[in-house]
């Protein structure tokens, strides 16, 4: 059921978040990084860095260089495309899902606590 939140209630929402991510030591991840994982799991696949440059308007280097650091996080994984060896292919991996997982709850969560 969807929340109706003003846009302080929003932001205070968000702010507490970011701040338990912070306190919990998990991936310090940006926003654009955020936004292409999201992609990934929310989105069904295929997932290539071509069209992820195209659905986030930036450049293929631009999601290159983030896939290199959530890789790294082994959030996602990359292959070559079989059919199209011109193509990356991003899968998904099973630590970027507990990782997403988590993050969900913790909005779960944050979002049900009584705002200050």
């Amino acid at each position: 059921m969807p929340a109706e939140l003003s846009a302080t209630e929003a932001l205070g929402l968000w702010h507490r978040v970011t701040l338990e991510q912070v306190r919990q030591g998990g991936h310090d991840l940006s926003f654009r990084q955020l936004s292409i994982l999201l992609h990934i799991y929310l989105v069904p696949p295929p997932h290539t860095v071509r069209g992820l440059a195209a659905t986030l308007g930036v450049s293929k280097p631009v999601i290159t260089r983030a896939l290199d650091s959530m890789g790294a996080l082994q959030l996602v994984d990359r292959v070559r495309d079989e059919r199209d060896r011109r193509n990356v292919v991003i899968r998904r991996t099973l630590s970027g899902a507990l990782y997403l997982e988590k993050l969900g709850d913790l909005i779960r969560s944050e979002a049900r606590r009584p705002m200050p």
